[in-house]
């Protein structure tokens, strides 16, 4: 049986065929030929026509309500980001929604019960929906260390205590099982383990408590202990097992309880002591290998800074004895410093087929340098002779002449402006102003140590800007005065199209304060948590605009340590600027610097492992910002900052791009997030992802931004997030004078 139109045929076994017309009868009538039955098929070819129409009308207006429906889910989604951006609350479906607050700070502010329900319910209508959680990420910082500081570190001697093979042994399985503790190089974790103290715990006793500050990381040798989040279990441990490790890369709150349920035995040992370690063995290894570098003839014209590049990408490569590390007559484009035990160099005589022995070579010594230069053919045998075995420091020839003209380019690009000239024409300008004079209209934004609010000078309705407005107290409780100090200094010198202006600053007893340029465009962040998603296209603009704020930063031997969508504010023009220089600091030439802060997505390898970082840490982050763009997530997240961290140590292959990504996108990713920073692409405009690019008009200002915001007056917030009033009562008074040159 089937329906055409108003009709219903039936057919049956002797090909009779029943046509009903409803209202009208039956019809029967027998299909003799194929003729009859073209003329039965055909009683209303107009009826199906119709059909055809109305079921089209029918399948366009459920398209149209589907659009409908995925616009009002949009739309609520939106609603929901703004909601978690200003009211931060937990939820199931996000176990980071309350991990990323600055660490040991005052708990964020708690929304109202009303609002509170507001914001459940919408989590509760999209239950089930499958999204990234856009929530704006705080930034995390240790406590500053000094160049001083670093060198009486790596000085300093930390008590060992003595352990039977059997306690050495667990304690170094258990490293060796850790995720993160794995990373750790033989020789640190050698000295971890003669660091490590005992320490007991009777059955019943809190041996971490969620919400406490923590600094120490255990190894369990004897017991069981019990975890759990909010009063609710979670897991078991037994003998064996590392926990506790994020307190060990800085100050922070413990995110869980561990309870023994048996007596325990544990090892430990203090973020300090751990620290050190790991510092000490990287300062150790950078010395020792730059002045291996200063015997090498090519090498010793070149600067301080230019040989510590260098050191960086040495690779380590071990032979056994007997093995030919060069054979003569090979091409070859690979220099070699002995770092341990002896080779010797023969020469095969054109005539004989016998090795002629020419002399011994040992640690400190070198071979292969005229590879570098572009000769590559070996001119004799090198052979490991060492019976332990031999270990060379080795760096090829692609390598040293990228290193080599990404650092002349990097000195190059930028002239020195005239510093001292803008902040002389900034502080004539504003050199009368007075706190007081400064009328506040409207909350920006809110941050780790308070807000920043619209204001305007009294008696001009003209122009506006940014107040930075921050708690004495709370920057003195997590020991960011230096970062604070070093944030005012920098922003005060830059002179760049490209970096929010610092106009002026001022201090009470409470609170420091920045008087900013204002970005009325608003945060990056917000656009792209609203649109999903940017186009190559835009994050092409996007990205050239951060770039250029690198080149100028970079020159000046400043690293910037904390790019995200957040710290990208939009001008009125649409040209993004960048803002929030809390964890920005002027290197020395050639150095590294060591306090692990950024945040927790972006933060890279040799940040996470102690390892002394400089601005390749940069271009890490930068590569991860054009994967946040353009899928709307970063490729690192995990369920708490140690998951991520782990998942970043994996590295940039292991993530799985999604198809929206194009190759030469994804290459330029891959090259910027290389886990050696050494490696990492510093030429990025070279690169084919931005062939055709106009970066003369991205510099002049001439190209038009891919989103040109609206901007309808000098006191218009609309870009912005809505924040509620500062619920908090005042921070105590400070006076303690460690801000006398702010």
């Amino acid at each position: 049986m089937f329906k055409w139109g108003s009709k219903i045929f039936t057919y049956s076994s002797n090909d009779i065929c029943n046509t009903r017309q409803p209202g009208k009868g039956l019809w029967t009538f027998r299909i003799n030929s194929e003729e009859q039955l073209k003329m039965a098929t055909s009683v209303d070819a107009q009826d199906l026509k119709t059909l055809l129409e109305s079921k089209d009308k029918i399948i366009r207006n459920l398209e149209t309500l589907l659009q409908d429906r995925d616009s009002e889910i949009q739309e609520l989604r939106s609603h929901l980001d703004m909601f978690q951006s200003v009211f931060p609350f937990s939820n199931p479906v996000s176990p980071t929604a309350t991990l990323h607050h600055h660490p040991a700070s005052p708990p964020p502010f708690q929304q109202p019960p009303s609002q509170n329900l507001v914001a459940k319910s919408l989590t509760s209508l999209l239950d089930g929906i499958a999204r990234p959680r856009k929530q704006r990420a705080q930034g995390i910082s240790a406590e500053p260390q000094s160049l001083s500081t670093i060198q009486e570190l790596s000085q300093k001697k930390f008590p060992t205590y003595p352990k039977n093979d059997r306690s050495r042994e667990l304690i170094k399985g258990a490293i060796l099982d850790n995720d993160f503790m794995k990373n750790l190089e033989s020789t640190q974790i050698r000295e971890i383990v003669d660091c490590m103290y005992p320490v007991e715990y009777a059955a019943d006793s809190v041996i971490i408590k969620e919400g406490d500050v923590g600094s120490i990381v255990y190894v369990m040798e004897e017991g069981r202990v019990e975890v759990s989040r909010e009063n609710k279990y979670l897991s078991t441990m037994t003998s064996g097992k590392v926990f506790g490790e994020l307190a060990i890369l800085y100050n922070c709150k413990r995110t869980a309880t561990i309870k023994a349920a048996t007596d325990c035995k544990l090892w430990a040992i203090e973020r300090q002591c751990f620290q050190t370690i790991m510092m000490r063995t990287g300062l150790i290894r950078q010395t020792e290998y730059t002045d291996f570098l200063k015997s090498v003839p090519i090498f010793k014209d070149l600067p301080e800074e230019t040989l510590i590049k260098i050191s960086d990408v040495l690779y380590e490569t071990s032979y056994s004895a007997g093995d030919y590390i060069i054979r003569q007559g090979a091409r070859g484009d690979t220099f070699f410093i002995i770092n341990k035990g002896k080779v010797k160099v023969t020469i095969k005589q054109s005539n004989s087929t016998e090795e002629k022995y020419i002399r011994t070579l040992q640690k400190g010594d070198f071979f292969g340098e005229k590879a570098l230069q572009g000769e590559d053919l070996r001119t004799a045998n090198i052979i490991a002779c060492d019976p332990d075995g031999v270990s060379c420091l080795v760096i090829d020839r692609e390598t040293f002449n990228q290193l080599i003209s990404g650092l002349d380019e990097i000195r190059t690009r930028y002239k020195d402006d005239d510093v001292a000239g803008r902040i002389s024409s900034t502080n004539k300008e504003f050199q009368n102003l007075k706190l007081s004079d400064l009328q506040v209209l409207a909350t920006l934004g809110v941050g780790g140590f308070g807000r920043v609010e619209l204001v305007q000078v009294n008696n001009d309705t003209s122009k506006s800007y940014a107040l930075k407005q921050m708690k004495k107290s709370q920057i003195v409780e997590t020991r960011q005065q230096q970062h604070i100090m070093s944030e005012k200094e920098i922003m005060g010198e830059a002179n760049c199209d490209f970096i929010v202006k610092l106009y002026k600053t001022f201090k009470d007893q409470k609170y420091l304060y920045m008087l900013m340029e204002s970005c009325l465009g608003g945060e990056l962040w917000t656009i792209l948590r609203d649109k999903g998603h940017f186009d190559d296209s835009t994050t092409r603009f996007y990205t050239g605009c951060v770039v250029e704020a690198f080149d100028y930063l970079h020159s000046r031997n400043i690293i910037y340590r904390d790019l995200k969508p957040e710290n990208l504010l939009l001008d009125i023009t649409g040209y993004v600027k960048l803002v929030d220089f809390g964890f920005a600091k002027k290197l020395q030439n050639g150095r590294k610097t060591w306090t692990f802060c950024g945040t927790p997505e972006y933060v890279a390898p040799e940040v996470i492992l102690n390892r002394g970082h400089d601005i390749s840490a940069d271009y890490w982050s930068l590569g991860v910002l054009m994967f946040e763009l353009l899928t709307g997530t970063p490729p690192f997240t995990g369920a708490d900052p140690m998951k991520t961290y782990n998942i970043i140590l994996k590295g940039i292959d292991a993530i799985e791009f999604p198809r929206n990504i194009t190759r030469n996108a994804r290459v330029l990713i891959k090259k910027l997030c290389r886990d050696n920073p050494a490696e990492r692409l510093t030429e990025v405009q070279k690169h084919k992802w931005f062939d055709g690019f106009n970066w003369e008009g991205l510099r002049t200002r001439t190209l038009t931004p891919p989103i040109l915001p609206v901007v309808r007056s000098a006191i218009d917030t609309s870009n912005f997030d809505n924040y509620p009033p500062d619920a908090d009562s005042p921070p105590p008074d400070d006076n303690s004078g460690w801000d006398s040159n702010f």
